[in-house]
C-alpha cells in the first residue's frame, strides 16, 4: 500500500511545519509526504530531510489548490490509494493514520474522510459543514452574533450531531482530508480558479455528486491551531469574498436544488443512528 500526503506552505511557522511533518512521518506505513512551496524562497527545504519527503518549490503563489495539484498528480504517477491533504499547523498522535486508513479500507463507498478536529486544549472545532448559502457566509463574516444568526450557523456546522459519531459531512473542511486516489481521475483536482477557501467545499461537492460518502470519523483525532486568519486579515478577507463569488456563480445563489436536496438529505440521515451503516 503507498499513502501520499501534501503540506501547502507559505512562509509558515517552522515549529508548526515541523510538527505537522513529524506526526505524518511517524508510522511504519509505506507513506510519501510532498511539501508543495508557494512561498518566495526555499528556506522550507531545510525541514525536508526525511527520504520520505520530497520538496516542491513552485517559485510562485497560485493558491491552496493549484499547489496540492501538483503533488496530487505526483501521488497519481506513485499509484497511491489514498491521499492526504494536510495544513502546516496539523499536529496528531501516533496510532492516527493507521485507524484512518483502516477506516477507509473497510468502507469503499467513502472516497473522503477527515477525522474530528480539536483545537490544542482538546476543544472540538466545528469544521463538519452543510453546504453554504450566501447567507451562511456572509452572517459569519460581518453579521453580530444575533441569537437568531446563531441558531443558523449552528445548524450549518452541525453541531446538533454533538461530533460523536461516524457520519455523513456534505462540506469537509480542508485543514485535513483523506482521499481515495481514483477518485481524483473521476472528479478531477482542486478547481485552480479558487484561490484559497471554498476549493474544499467544491471538492467536497463533486465526490458527492459521483456517488461516494465524505465522511467525519470521530475515532481519529487531529490537532489544529487554526488562527482564523479571515477575521483578523482584510487581505485575506478579500480573498474569501471572491472565492464565494465564484463558487456562488458556479452552482448557483439562491436557486440551487442540488445544494438543497444533499443537505436536506444529510440532515435526514444525520437523525438517526448510524451504527449499522459503516463497518467498525
Amino acid at each position: 500500500m503507498k499513502i501520499t500526503a501534501s503540506i501547502v506552505t507559505y512562509n509558515n511557522n517552522f515549529d508548526d511545519l515541523k510538527a505537522a511533518i513529524n506526526s505524518f512521518l511517524e508510522t511504519d506505513l509505506d507513506i510519501k509526504l510532498f511539501i508543495s512551496d508557494n512561498s518566495e524562497t526555499d528556506k522550507i527545504k531545510q525541514l525536508c530531510n526525511d527520504s520520505r519527503v520530497e520538496y516542491i518549490f513552485n517559485n510562485c503563489n497560485n493558491g491552496f489548490g493549484y499547489a496540492h495539484n501538483i503533488a496530487i498528480k505526483k501521488s497519481e504517477q506513485l499509484e497511491s490509494k489514498y491521499h492526504l491533504v494536510i495544513n502546516p499547523d496539523i499536529y496528531y498522535k501516533k496510532g492516527n493514520l493507521e485507524k484512518m486508513i483502516e477506516f477507509m479500507d473497510k468502507n469503499e463507498e467513502v472516497g473522503l474522510m477527515m477525522p474530528k478536529i480539536l483545537y490544542p486544549n482538546g476543544e472540538i472545532q466545528y469544521v463538519c459543514k452543510l453546504l453554504p448559502t450566501p447567507f451562511n457566509l456572509f452572517s459569519r463574516g460581518f453579521l453580530p452574533n444575533w441569537k437568531w444568526v446563531k441558531k443558523i450557523n449552528d445548524n450549518y456546522e452541525m453541531r446538533f450531531t454533538n461530533y460523536d459519531k461516524v457520519m455523513e459531512v456534505p462540506y469537509i473542511s480542508g485543514c485535513f482530508m483523506v482521499f481515495r486516489t481514483k477518485v481524483f481521475s473521476e472528479i478531477g483536482y482542486f478547481d485552480d480558479n479558487i484561490f484559497m477557501y471554498l476549493e474544499e467545499t467544491d471538492i467536497s461537492r463533486r465526490i458527492m455528486k459521483k456517488g461516494y460518502k465524505t465522511i467525519m470519523n470521530p475515532e481519529t483525532i487531529v490537532y489544529h491551531k487554526w488562527e482564523k486568519g479571515t477575521h483578523k486579515n482584510k487581505k485575506l478577507r478579500n480573498i474569501t469574498i471572491q472565492s464565494s463569488i465564484y463558487y456562488f456563480n458556479k452552482y448557483g445563489w439562491f436557486f440551487d436544488g442540488e445544494r438543497r436536496n444533499i443537505n436536506r438529505k444529510v440532515l435526514k440521515k444525520n437523525e438517526k443512528t448510524n451504527n449499522n451503516i459503516f463497518r467498525n
